[in-house]
Formats: C-alpha cells, structure tokens, sequence
C-alpha cells in the first residue's frame, strides 16, 4: 500500500528550527545527498551514515563533548555506516543500526536515554555519546522520541518504553525499556509531548497519554472540566474503525491517514493546525478535506511552536496549515493557516515532516528540502522550500 511504502522508509520530525547548509536549485551531490531516512536535525544518507546538526546543550549531537554548542551544519557521527533509523526530539536522540541493535545519546533526565541509569531536572547523566541500549538484542525495528518517552517496537511485534508516560498502567518513571501489555501486533508508533499514539496490524488505533485538549481522539470525559489532566495510563482504542495507516503524534493535537488515503485530525486547534478551517477543538476524529493523501506529520514541540502539520497528496503536491510564525509552511508568509494551502507548485515530493519552528520534505529523487526555522536558536531560515544539502 503506497502510503504505508512511505512512512516505513522516511519518518522526520523536526522539532527546534532547521539549517540549510548549501543551499539551491538543482539536483544532489551523490549518495550522501540521498536520504534515506532523518529525524530531528538528523539525516542517515544513502551509504546509511548519520548525520547531525544544532544544539549541544544536552550532548545530543552524539561527538563526545560536553560542550554547549549550536551546531549550523551537518556532522556525521563518528561511527561506521550502517544506520538504518533515527528519532531525535531537541535534546535527546535514538537510532536503531541495520543489525537491529538500539542507540541512545543526549538528555537523560528520568532514564530518557534508556540505559538504565538517569537522573532529574538537576542531575541528568547525560549521554554524550551513542550508548548500546539492552545489549544482545538485535531485532528493533522501529523507535520514536517524545517529549516524555521514548517507544520502540520490535521485530516480534512487542511494544516498549521508557522514560515517563509509557502506558505500562503505572506513571513510574523507567529508566530502561519495559514492554507494554503483551500484544505482539504492534505496528507503529508515535510519541508526541504528552500523548503516544500507536497502530496494530490490524488496523486499529490505540492512544495513552495526557487527554486534556482532546489529542487521544477517545472524546472528552464529562468529568473533564472538573478533574483538568486526564490521563489513559494503558493503551486506549480509538473508535472501532480497521483501516487506520500511519499516525503523528503532536503536542496537544494528532494526524493520521487511513488506507483509503483519507485525512484525519484531532485535539487542540488554537492556531488552525487540524486544517479543518476553524480553529475549534476537535475530541474525536475528524475528517480533513476529501482529498487522497500519501503523508503527513506534525510535531511535539512546546507553547506555541510544533503547532502546525504538513502533508503530501497523492499527486505529489505539498501543503501545509497552522502555526507560521517561523515561516514553517513555505508559504512565502509567516501568515497562520487554518486549511490547507498548496506549498508552491511541484509535484515530486515524496514526504513532509513538520518541526518545531520547521519543516522538511524529500522529492521522489531522495532529494532534501527544508523552511523555516530560526526561533532564536542561531539557525538559518526561509519561508520557502530550500534545497539542503549534506557533505
């Protein structure tokens, strides 16, 4: 099915602005500038070499230092080729090799890296380099960073978390993984802020997680005005619908796709990021449009950045809604949107990932393309598609 083709190869979320380092029109430069999978300023290049950019607060770059740092151009981790997958929220990241071992690095605040150690706000062992998680595993498949946890599925089909707000039943912080429940049909995952959304093989979809704006899409509780933070400590179904495919998790809202190409948005809706033309709370699933969508994202990040989504449709136009203060749809503007607006004109793009204060997107020639940006965090910035290019 074509757009589970695309969220099982390319999955970006980045959340804290973006660089674009050699920038223009034209083609890429040879394999390392054919991604073949990014996240959060982090891109593995075809030869399966990873590569980082940004902020060093946390030792999130994965270099070895300590030092508190912007980086504004793309590094490669000092480790052989073979990365297969990565997930980077701003200051923590996991990536998973082609032998299916697991890697963490960056903030460790409450076991967040996952290697069995951690601490808090003022004590955070931090990882500064990649560290092994759960030595002689070799069969994760897929991971995702969010701004509380981290999840991961294996090749058996088993769940895993650690971190805080798992779903475990509990909301005991873990400093190493722990499996969720005993279903071994788990599909995909996303971690957003508060909130996880996930699929199963069959087609269904399950949240846990902070409810109070609505992002799990189970409907709001009649209790809600009065208990505030409603939080599912165990996965929850979504409706009894089968053919949901692919899934992000946002920080107060989410997006999905259906496998009849259908769009899908709920949650918080303050600057029009559910594209639905208002700016009202959705608590349940509602449809965006009436178009065929191949992929779409949004992101986790805080306050008023992460609030905006990008999709690509099926004719390989780009669109996107929500917050622009940053410049994050490409629109030329920093104009919010509350429906969709077609991102310039071609029609070879492949995937969008929205971010924090960004947003990227490859082109059906494994080409990379990033906007927005800035925010105060020293990067550069664009209020429309750029091409970026890694060395």
């Amino acid at each position: 099915m074509k757009n589970r083709k695309i969220w099982k190869t390319l999955v970006v979320a980045l959340v804290f602005g973006l660089v674009m380092a050699s920038c223009g029109e034209g083609g890429g430069q040879g394999a390392r500038n054919r991604v073949r999978h990014a996240s959060i300023n982090a891109v593995i290049d075809a030869s399966g070499l990873l590569w980082v950019w940004g902020n060093n607060h946390d030792g999130q770059l994965g270099d070895g230092t300590t030092e508190s740092r912007n980086r504004a151009s793309p590094a490669r981790i000092e480790v052989d080729g073979g990365w297969a997958t990565v997930s980077r929220r701003s200051s923590r990241t996991v990536a998973i090799r082609a032998d299916g071992s697991l890697w963490a690095w960056g903030d460790n605040r409450y076991g967040g890296v996952g290697d069995g150690t951690g601490g808090d706000w003022s004590t955070r062992n931090n990882r500064h380099a990649p560290v092994r998680i759960m030595d002689g595993a070799y069969d994760w498949v897929s991971v995702s960073v969010g701004g509380l946890n981290t999840m991961a599925i294996r090749k058996d089909g088993t769940l895993w978390a650690w971190g805080s707000n798992l779903g475990d039943g509990t909301e005991t912080r873990r400093n190493a993984p722990v499996r969720i429940g005993s279903a071994t049909n788990w599909a995909f995952v996303s971690a957003g802020a508060l909130h996880t959304m996930a699929i199963k093989t069959d087609g269904t979809l399950w949240a846990w997680g902070n409810n109070e704006d609505g992002a799990l899409g189970v409907g709001r509780r009649p209790d809600a005005a009065i208990l505030g933070r409603i939080v599912y400590t165990v996965p929850t179904q979504v409706g009894t619908d089968t053919n949901w495919a692919y899934v992000s998790a946002g920080r107060v809202h989410t997006v999905a796709l259906r496998t009849d190409g259908s769009l899908w948005a709920w949650g918080a809706n303050a600057w029009g990021q559910l594209g639905d033309g208002t700016t009202r709370w959705h608590f349940t699933p509602v449809q965006i449009g009436t178009d065929n969508w191949v992929s779409v994202s949004t992101t986790s990040g805080g306050g008023g950045i992460g609030n905006h989504t990008v999709a690509v449709r099926a004719d390989g136009t780009l669109w996107a809604w929500g917050n622009n203060a940053y410049g994050q749809l490409g629109d030329n503007t920093e104009t919010d949107r509350i429906a969709p607006v077609q991102i310039g004109t071609a029609t070879n793009w492949a995937s969008a990932y929205a971010g924090g204060t960004g947003t990227v997107a490859t082109r059906t020639d494994g080409s990379l393309w990033a906007w927005g940006g800035g925010g105060g965090h020293g990067l550069a910035r664009s209020l429309a598609p750029v091409q970026f290019s890694i060395r």
